[in-house]
């Protein structure tokens, strides 16, 4: 065999190892890959971002822009707001994407407020939540969650003017009335947020509502 045969085998070899390697499964079974660059989305345009601020404007919500920060792992705050006042008190409110928190406040007033009102025959004093920005993954996965992009919040309890407060822990399989106001709340939250997530779906869920404008839309359990 030639020097220059031998080469050219040489290289073949070496190429079919590498397409292998790319090929075949590099994290060994039964152990989840840790995330390091995820794919996302591109990041919103500014004139997108502009629209909503304008949208927040006219519907007279007080917000204050936040600017864009990048974290380790593939966490970010992009094009996201800091809500201060929609009408509805709400607790630990942190980083939001401007649409998600356009579509939070807008929720929380046309959506939870005339709920409690004509089922519950009082009105919503503070919105108790287990915040918004979490760089983290999903449960179980190793994708990141929305809440490693300001994109999700967690909704967990609501305080009413007349004392009571209703959990999502506990009034989802609750009394009748608790369990009316908490399913028309949940419906009303699917026409507004891309994922909506229940104690239905899973264990994870139990006391909460997740709400995110991940994905495609239309994922409501």
């Amino acid at each position: 065999m030639t020097m220059t045969m031998f080469r050219g085998a040489a290289l073949a070899v070496t190429m079919a190892m590498m397409l292998s390697a790319c090929g075949g499964d590099l994290v060994p079974r039964g152990r989840v890959a840790r995330v390091s660059k995820p794919a996302r989305p591109a990041a919103p345009q500014p004139m997108a971002f502009r629209q909503c601020l304008a949208k927040l404007n006219a519907q007279a919500i007080a917000y204050t822009p936040l600017p864009d920060r990048t974290f380790g792992g593939g966490c970010s705050a992009l094009s996201s707001v800091k809500l201060i006042d929609f009408g509805v008190p709400a607790t630990n409110l942190g980083a939001m994407t401007c649409q998600l928190a356009a579509n939070f406040a807008a929720w929380a007033r046309y959506g939870v407020q005339p709920a409690a009102r004509a089922i519950l025959g009082t009105e919503i004093v503070r919105i108790e939540t287990f915040g918004t920005y979490n760089c983290r993954p999903i449960a179980g996965l190793g994708k990141l969650s929305e809440h490693a992009h300001s994109n999700a919040i967690d909704v967990a309890a609501f305080v009413m003017a007349d004392g009571r407060k209703i959990s999502v822990e506990q009034g989802w399989n609750g009394d009748r009335e608790t369990r009316q106001f908490l399913k028309v709340i949940h419906a009303s939250a699917c026409k507004r947020f891309n994922t909506v997530l229940s104690p239905d779906y899973n264990a994870a869920h139990r006391d909460h509502f997740h709400f995110d404008m991940g994905g495609k839309g239309g994922f409501c359990r």
